[in-house]
């Protein structure tokens, strides 16, 4: 009998026993159990791992493991717990994924550009008073971050007749953007976005990299969205730049910790809007598909997809 594929994850048993599900009905030919429902003898049999969020002394107790593959597109804590293992890292790369945060990208695009902080507030103020309206021709989006979900974003952006630049850590073409790269490249598109869209990984390079100065770059009055990942922006840099008025809103999805503590200054700010990381969920029945597929490309060829590069982070 086929060695079993445990599960392994601190999300709760009701979320482990959701994606259990989906991934059983996605490959049905394999055995996918929860990691607690194994014995010790069935550990030492495993090499392969489907993991979210997972706890990396659970996964030490996998002796045979060689594959771990993340239902998540982020990596980082992945890298971090087991960047000197070894083990080959797979992450979810999920076309519905990116579908579904350029959705989000231009939601919260479009509430920041028609000025929907602004009117909600006049709303509890009981003002009537409307501004002048800007065309998105006008406007300038920059998106930090031009992989697969940023690219997509951008298209989306297009098409709702916004001007987009992007910057990425490689130069990329990507036709209708202005792209840059480089810390060169990453100033001049700073100076010019209206709009800042983050969705950039968390890597040792990207930790605070919109610190003071770099926030300092944006134009003034300039606004802000963080789908990516909270330890990307310098909270501390932020909360002064939007108390000094240098920037106008902040739309922030992702915190350092999460869920963000009901004391932390974000929830209150009047120029912040808090979501609770529902910007781009994962979608279990596309994922579960995903992850099929690679598994039984692995059993036909003994090949492992890895798609992670444990030295960028990501």
């Amino acid at each position: 009998m086929r060695e079993a594929i445990p599960f392994v994850s601190q999300g709760g048993a009701a979320a482990a026993q959701a994606w259990i599900e989906a991934l059983r009905a996605a490959m049905p030919e394999e055995r996918i159990v929860d990691f607690a429902e194994l014995d010790e003898a069935e550990w030492a049999q495993c090499r392969l791992a489907i993991v979210a969020n997972p706890d990396p002394a659970e996964l030490k107790r996998l002796p045979r493991l060689e594959w771990v593959h993340s239902v998540w597109a982020g990596v980082e804590r992945l890298v971090e717990d087991l960047g000197g293992s070894g083990l080959q890292l797979t992450r979810l790369v999920d076309p519905q994924l990116a579908a579904t945060m350029a959705e989000a990208v231009l939601a919260w695009t479009l509430y920041l550009h028609r000025d929907m902080p602004l009117y909600a507030q006049r709303q509890r103020a009981r003002l009537w008073q409307s501004e002048d309206y800007v065309r998105p021709e006008q406007r300038t989006v920059g998106i930090l971050g031009l992989g697969a979900l940023g690219e997509a974003a951008a298209q989306a952006l297009l098409q709702a007749r916004f001007k987009v630049c992007g910057w990425s850590r490689s130069p990329r073409e990507l036709a209708g953007v202005r792209t840059f790269s480089g810390e060169q490249g990453l100033a001049q598109m700073l100076a010019m976005s209206d709009i800042l869209v983050c969705l950039l990984p968390l890597t040792a390079d990207t930790r605070h990299l919109l610190d003071a100065s770099r926030l300092a770059m944006l134009p003034p009055r300039a606004q802000l969205v963080n789908f990516a990942r909270g330890a990307i922006i310098d909270d501390q840099a932020l909360r002064a730049a939007l108390d000094a008025g240098a920037l106008r809103h902040a739309v922030l999805d992702v915190f350092a910790v999460e869920p963000l503590p009901a004391y932390n200054w974000q929830w209150t700010h009047p120029d912040v809007t808090v979501l609770p990381h529902c910007s781009a969920p994962t979608n279990r029945e596309t994922a579960s598909a995903i992850v099929a597929g690679n598994i039984r490309q692995y059993r036909q060829s003994g090949e492992i997809p890895a798609n992670v590069d444990i030295r960028r982070g990501y």
